[in-house]
């Protein structure tokens, strides 16, 4: 903004300079010409009455000397004719021919003279780029032409001065523009610190902890008010932003204890209850483990929503192996394998900890979805770069062989709670939510196809390690590391995954 403030000014004033300057320039110019014009006329016309004077007393003999004396006084050439046009004497000693004794009545000049008119002009010189002004006029006696005068002036001298002018104008309007931009350089910095220190207010409200607001105290009264504004709702928005995390870290506490006594209570049930009624009781402790979770669940979305760190450079195959392994066994459970494939796709920036969610929950819903005999791929990849992107994004595909989804569950399918009609798990709903936000924490997308030969085909993207990270919004992992893995211990997997398939 300080640089838009200083370029009005600076073609304000421009425009301002160059409409006194240029016609100042111009209408300097033409009265110089006019002036020096006049002035030669007038000593032309007392220079031709005296030679008047002279051939009527007849002494032409004088004028030579006349016309040398009127020459070098004034530092014209002269040219004296008789009435007829014949040259009495010429102190041009440019021309190496003496014209003495020459009739040049033909000329426009000394014709329009030798009529009893007066003419004044410029003309070219006999070097190029040297115009001469000159100036005939008749020697008259009683209303007969007895003389003509012409005398030559070079406007050299003249050219020189207008262009000195001109020069002197420039200077002035370059002195004027640079104290105009030193001016307004210093009032553009004074009228944006306010919305600089505005600027740096927000970058620290949106890195979580406003610590400098903005003065109110300083700037135009526009601004002043602003800042107020704006310091107001930056303190509320922190107060609300700490409230909710309050509530997320007590909440997170406070639900667990009622909940596990609760699942504890229905268990002691069991041994007192007769057989009919033992199928809604392990109904009731399945609800109880589903409420469990979903709790767990959105404590982690809020906490995810209300942190803010930079992704890391994480490799991705070393984590795809690791989770492969580590969920193999479980998968041998329900008979269904876990393949790895593709190429090497190397480092990418990802948020700590979330790549290891991601592919926990993506595995949790596709082995939930596949029936026995069938396979989850991982698949890694690195496509070449299109037209739409600077730089080729890491590819993480997790395939499996179950009854897939429509397009539209496929569009819903990252909703909260969205769960399909014909879903018949203990899913919460919430785990490819979670997906979809550490992806975009990480800087990436993800995306639901349909595989090739039936099934679902999860797409995550992330970023490789040539792109700069950026700043996202990311969960404060380590609080919810429980919910990553299935090898913690005592926890199943079906335990301990947020999500269950939303198909």
């Amino acid at each position: 903004m300080t640089r838009r403030i200083l370029l009005s000014h600076l073609s304000l004033m421009l425009l301002v300079l160059l409409a006194l300057e240029v016609p100042f320039g111009f209408i300097y110019t033409r009265s110089e010409l006019t002036r020096f014009s006049n002035t030669a006329e007038l000593g032309a016309v007392t220079l031709a009455v005296v030679c008047e004077d002279k051939l009527e007393h007849g002494r032409a003999s004088d004028l030579p000397e006349i016309a040398r004396n009127y020459a070098q006084r004034t530092g014209s050439s002269v040219t004296v004719t008789d009435h007829d046009g014949t040259v009495l004497t010429d102190t041009d000693t440019d021309t190496d021919t003496d014209t003495v004794g020459r009739n040049i009545s033909s000329e426009p000049d000394i014709a329009t003279a030798l009529h009893n008119r007066t003419a004044t002009g410029t003309r070219d010189g006999p070097v190029s780029n040297s115009d001469i002004l000159f100036a005939t006029v008749p020697g008259t006696s009683d209303n007969t032409v007895s003389c003509v005068v012409r005398t030559l002036y070079p406007l050299a001298p003249l050219t020189q001065r207008v262009h000195a002018t001109w020069v002197a104008l420039a200077v002035t309007g370059l002195g004027v523009l640079a104290a105009v931009a030193l001016i307004g350089f210093a009032l553009a910095r004074s009228i944006t610190r306010p919305l600089r220190a505005l600027e740096r207010a927000t970058a620290q409200l949106a890195d979580g902890r406003l610590t400098h607001p903005p003065a109110t105290d300083r700037g135009p009264p526009e601004l002043r008010r602003l800042a107020a504004s704006f310091t107001r709702t930056a303190t509320r928005l922190q107060h609300l932003l700490h409230s909710q995390r309050a509530f997320a870290s007590e909440a997170s506490h406070q639900l667990k204890t009622p909940l596990t006594a609760l699942r504890l209570r229905l268990e002691n049930f069991e041994p007192h209850l007769t057989p009919c009624a033992q199928h809604s009781l392990n109904e009731a402790i399945g609800e109880v483990g589903r409420l469990s979770r979903m709790v767990q669940g959105l404590l982690a979305l809020a906490r995810l929503e209300n942190s803010a760190i930079t992704p890391e450079v994480t490799d991705l195959d070393t984590v795809v192996a690791d989770r492969a392994a580590i969920w193999t066994a479980f998968a041998g459970e329900q008979r269904v394998d876990i393949t790895v494939a593709g190429t090497k796709a190397g480092q990418v920036w990802a948020v700590p900890g979330a790549l290891e969610q991601i592919i926990d929950n993506l595995l949790s819903n596709a082995l939930r979805a596949s029936p026995p005999g069938a396979t989850i791929t991982l698949a890694t990849a690195t496509p070449p770069a299109d037209s739409g992107r600077t730089a080729p994004m890491a590819e993480l595909h997790v395939t499996d062989e179950g009854p897939g989804m429509t397009e539209a569950d496929r569009q819903r399918a990252f909703d909260r709670f969205w769960r399909a009609a014909d879903a018949h798990h203990d899913g919460t709903g919430l785990g490819l939510s979670m997906v979809q936000r550490l992806t975009h924490a990480s800087g990436g997308e993800v995306t639901l196809n349909a595989a090739p030969h039936g099934g679902l085909d999860a797409v995550v993207r992330l970023r490789p390690v040539q792109a700069a990270p950026t700043r996202s919004n990311a969960a404060a992992l380590q609080k919810i590391a429980p919910l990553r893995s299935p090898n913690t211990a005592g926890n199943r997997p079906r335990a301990q995954r947020i999500s269950g398939r939303q198909r």
